[in-house]
């Protein structure tokens, strides 16, 4: 069992080398934005929440806990771009000053949202970062509000002591491999990402990894 985390480390060792110059020039390529744009933000799950734990990005429980502990969002195909979205940084704020704080808050996409607007941009963020848009006390009355006005821009996403990381999905086996790609600190997109096989390594991995699980 002590074999485990060093082979999977070793794996993720192995990935980052083999991601190679096409993966390196989508992640470094400038995405933040200075320039705040238009949408409309809702919310979902529990009032003080951290939204959804079955995202159509995978992240699962992940939502809930450092660092991203529910500073998450879904968003409309304009932004999830059909899949590549997932994982970007945006920074969101309210504009009604009567209720709304003055701070934008940071955002992490971890799902769809197929249900909102393919026409403008949507947020529907959890409900605990949902409550930080409102300024000390109205956090309720925001909420209750349901559809509100926003601005976004696209911001770096910054996770302090990671680079990037690969996380083995539960269900992979000897002949599916499945991988999220988690925390891709600094500015970019994942657009494409490439695997060379290597049987013995690879058959090993994912047993241990079928057998864990």
């Amino acid at each position: 069992m002590q074999l485990f985390p060093v082979m999977l480390a070793t794996l993720c060792i192995v990935l980052q080398l083999l991601i190679g110059s096409s993966a390196l020039a989508t992640t470094n390529r400038h995405v933040s934005n200075s320039h705040w744009l238009p949408a409309v933000a809702t919310w979902y799950g529990s009032p003080n929440g951290d939204g959804s734990d079955g995202g159509a990005c995978g992240y699962g429980t992940l939502v809930d806990v450092k660092p991203l502990h529910a500073r998450v969002g879904a968003v409309n195909p304009i932004l999830f771009k059909n899949g590549e979205g997932c994982g970007a940084c945006y920074k969101v704020r309210c504009l009604d000053k009567s209720i709304c704080s003055r701070r934008a808050v940071t955002v992490i996409i971890t799902d769809e949202c197929p249900g909102c607007s393919k026409t403008s941009t949507h947020f529907d963020l959890s409900g605990a970062v949902f409550g930080r848009l409102a300024i000390a006390g109205e956090s309720g009355p925001l909420r209750n509000r349901g559809l509100i006005p926003v601005i976004y821009r696209r911001t770096a996403c910054k996770y302090r002591g990671k680079n990037i990381a690969f996380h083995v999905n539960e269900g992979s086996t000897d002949f599916w491999l499945s991988l999220l790609v988690e925390f891709e600190d600094g500015e970019g997109d994942i657009g494409s990402m490439h695997i060379r096989q290597v049987t013995l390594f690879l058959s090993l991995i994912t047993k241990l990894v079928h057998a864990l699980l």
